[in-house]
């Protein structure tokens, strides 16, 4: 069962009244008369059976019982505090929600936001993660980056760019890829069948790690894991900081992609959605 705690506001009271010493200035600095103060506090002290104050002429003196309990109640409203300014964010027309997979977030957003956040200092970004067209139903955001057919994702939603799909490691591999460990994408169109039939290779390519993003196929090649099949966009910095190289292969054009859709109304989604298409066509 629960415990019945006395009222925020009697701690409230107790620790501005232990700061100041005084009733009075505690009542100013939370907008509260000097008798209601004063009345809070004895409640407290009543529930906890004993003094916290010695009532005195010209002030308080906290007792030794107050001296234990202040430390703990001023930690505890520093806690409450920090959890209310979470979601007291200020004016709602700089706060920017935007959704989107985490790949994008981490290999595209992320490499490029402080130019972002320099350009708009006022602006808070949100980020939420989200993947299936359901979950981008159910948000509520001034930016969606959503990944799809161009039929899947409506018609107000704009491709980020050329995007097709690249194999991608950290090693130049055997020319045939026996023995490799390929890594393939679940839930997209194309895979290393196809990408294999492209490139003119005479056996199947059959993959051995399965993973649901894009995102994480790309990790895993970083990390001299395998080859990944994954989207050019995401390899995109990688490949020009040599971490990565792209087999030598025609790109595998993609029907899905990733589609920018953006809130119309909302000034500071549009001048988003305007800085990361810049940002993607600098590196074309």
């Amino acid at each position: 069962m629960a415990r019945s705690l006395p009222p925020l506001s009697w701690f409230r009271s107790f620790e501005a009244a232990a700061r100041h010493l005084n009733f009075t200035a505690a009542a100013e600095e939370l907008g509260l008369t000097q008798s209601a103060i004063s009345q809070q506090v004895r409640a407290l002290e009543t529930r906890f059976g004993v003094h916290l104050f010695e009532r005195k002429a010209r002030g308080l003196a906290i007792t030794d019982d107050g001296r234990k309990l202040l430390p703990q109640v001023s930690a505890a409203l520093e806690i409450l505090g920090a959890a209310t300014s979470t979601f007291e964010t200020g004016p709602t027309d700089q706060l920017l929600t935007v959704a989107t997979s985490v790949s994008v977030a981490q290999w595209i957003i992320a490499p490029r936001l402080d130019r972002f956040l320099a350009a708009h200092p006022g602006v808070r970004l949100r980020f939420l993660s989200t993947i299936w067209p359901d979950e981008f139903k159910a948000s509520i955001a001034d930016v969606e980056i959503r990944f799809g057919a161009e039929k899947q994702v409506g018609r107000n939603a704009r491709r980020l760019g050329p995007d097709p799909l690249i194999a991608v490691s950290r090693h130049i591999p055997t020319e045939d890829l026996r023995g490799e460990t390929l890594i393939e994408t679940v839930g997209t169109s194309m895979g290393w069948q196809h990408w294999g039939q492209a490139a003119g290779h005479r056996h199947p390519l059959a993959p051995t790690l399965y993973v649901d993003s894009f995102g994480l196929a790309l990790e895993l090649a970083a990390q001299g894991q395998g080859i990944a099949l994954t989207s050019a966009l995401l390899a995109a910095d990688h490949l020009a900081a040599g971490t990565l190289h792209a087999l030598p292969a025609p790109p595998l054009a993609n029907p899905e992609g990733y589609f920018l859709a953006i809130d119309a109304t909302a000034p500071m989604a549009l001048a988003f959605g305007d800085w990361l298409l810049a940002e993607l066509a600098q590196r074309r």
